[in-house]
């Protein structure tokens, strides 16, 4: 692994921390006047099976499974 993260994978990390965790029923809406690099990670975080529409819509299981491992690691660097 290298030193340092594509700025694609930041994106993603940034988008999958926006989600709630307390609840299933919170999800975002990525609006098309967004920043490009917003756009780009939902679409890719999509693409993984993260998150249940290219626009945003609300995390998969493998995707709260993400987000809770993030969140766990932003946590501990605190």
């Amino acid at each position: 692994m290298s030193a340092r993260f594509p700025a694609e994978t930041i994106a993603e990390l940034e988008l999958l921390a926006r989600f709630s965790l307390n609840s299933l029923q919170s999800g975002l809406k990525i609006h098309h006047d967004a920043p490009v690099d917003v756009i780009g990670a939902a679409q890719r975080l999509f693409d993984k099976g993260m998150i249940t529409q290219d626009d945003g819509g609300y995390l998969t299981d493998r995707g709260h499974e993400a987000a809770e491992s993030l969140m766990r690691v932003l946590s501990t660097l605190e």
